[in-house]
């Protein structure tokens, strides 16, 4: 197996291991999560939501096939992750509850950058943009 596609899927397993518990525990909505969403500022119910697009953003960067649903859930992941580090920073947390969805999202961009040609959006209709891409023949010039 290439060092490349260890890589690959070493870093989207720690990172779908990563979302999939942390959307387990915001999903079970624990003392801990209800607390840590109120000292941000937010509703019980958001860590509801993120649960959810969590675990699904897991399940989606490991499923085969759907590269347009992985470009979603990175794209998710980004936007959580950067929301969480700018939500501690906000609230006057220590640089380390500021830095570790950033180390996160380091993972994510590895994971995102390493990933095979068959889990890149676009690499799946290569023939149709080839093909729209070739000067049609003019009529008047055949």
């Amino acid at each position: 197996m290439k060092t490349r596609t260890i890589a690959y899927w070493v870093t989207t397993g720690f990172v779908a291991l990563g979302f999939a518990f942390g959307g387990a525990m915001d999903l079970i909505g624990g003392k801990e999560v209800v607390e840590g969403m109120a000292h941000l500022g937010y509703a019980p119910y958001v860590a509801t939501l993120l649960g959810i697009w969590k675990v699904l953003g897991a399940i989606a960067i490991l499923a085969p096939g759907l590269p347009r649903l992985k470009e979603l859930a990175y794209a998710g992941m980004l936007f959580d992750l950067t929301g969480a580090s700018f939500s501690h920073a906000m609230s006057g947390d220590p640089v380390g509850k500021i830095v570790t969805p950033l180390v996160l999202l380091a993972l994510v961009a590895a994971s995102y950058a390493l990933r095979p040609s068959t889990r890149i959006l676009g690499s799946l209709f290569a023939s149709r943009t080839d093909k729209a891409t070739t000067p049609a023949v003019s009529v008047a010039t055949a």
